[in-house]
């Protein structure tokens, strides 16, 4: 049974010119490591006590996260529609732009079938005529010495991922290296045919929510892919019960 333990904001995220004010101690996760405490090292310390509860999730800390809000802004750039289009059939990204539009983020920390420690990244985006997922799980790669992101619901796309606090105290994260994974097939994507991201969520204390910013961009277009916005987290009490069938990935890649 999972149940939810508490709100960031009861009245709702906060918007540009609605400020809110809530103080809320961060839960105490039981010990353990996340992937990006592993990554991040003692830096990991650095980050917002806020930041820092949401990226310590680990297969054994009983909690997941949800996060609900708004993308006050997504783009995307028309000459990038049909790669984009193809991968909605993988739930990575997508060839739709808007604003105001309602968004949800779920995080599962569990290991997976070859005992990795892996966190899912659920992302949906509530537009006008249809939701649209950016689907994502991601494992701390030691062979690599970073986090690996697996993109997609079928994780074909491996992408290295380097991460760092912020000035605010936020988490930065880029994208590096990038590689194909299908049966016996796999390769290294050119840098000139990748699609670079660059993310930032970090804690608004004025606002008392959760603000995101991510832009992916091409060496040989400019930016592909962008989005910005804020919401509220929610920690969830999973008595350790597995993460629901929905948020896990379809198949699982050995190669890292």
């Amino acid at each position: 049974m999972i149940q939810a333990h508490r709100n960031d904001l009861k009245n709702g995220v906060g918007a540009p010119g609605t400020l809110q004010s809530a103080v809320i101690q961060p839960l105490r996760l039981p010990r353990g490591r996340s992937i990006y405490e592993q990554a991040l090292g003692a830096r990991f310390r650095e980050l917002h006590p806020r930041i820092q509860e949401r990226f310590s999730l680990h297969s054994r800390s009983g909690f997941a996260a949800r996060g609900e809000g708004t993308m006050h802004s997504i783009w995307h750039n028309k000459l990038a529609a049909l790669p984009l289009q193809i991968g909605t059939y993988r739930h990575i990204m997508f060839p739709e732009s808007g604003r105001e539009v309602p968004f949800s983020i779920e995080n599962y920390a569990y290991a997976d079938s070859l005992g990795r420690e892996t966190v899912t990244w659920i992302r949906k985006f509530r537009f006008p005529r249809r939701v649209r997922r950016f689907d994502a799980t991601m494992i701390y790669s030691r062979e690599r010495g970073c986090v690996v992101d697996y993109l997609g619901n079928k994780q074909h796309l491996a992408v290295d991922i380097m991460a760092e606090p912020s000035r605010e105290g936020g988490i930065r994260i880029r994208s590096g290296s990038q590689r194909f994974y299908e049966g016996w097939l796999g390769f290294r994507f050119p840098d000139s045919f990748t699609g670079r991201a660059d993310v930032h969520e970090w804690y608004d204390e004025g606002f008392g929510c959760f603000r995101i910013e991510v832009r992916v961009r091409s060496p040989l277009i400019g930016d592909v892919f962008r989005y910005e916005g804020s919401f509220r987290n929610t920690m969830l009490d999973t008595r350790s019960a597995p993460p629901p069938a929905d948020v896990l990935p379809l198949r699982i890649e050995r190669r890292e």
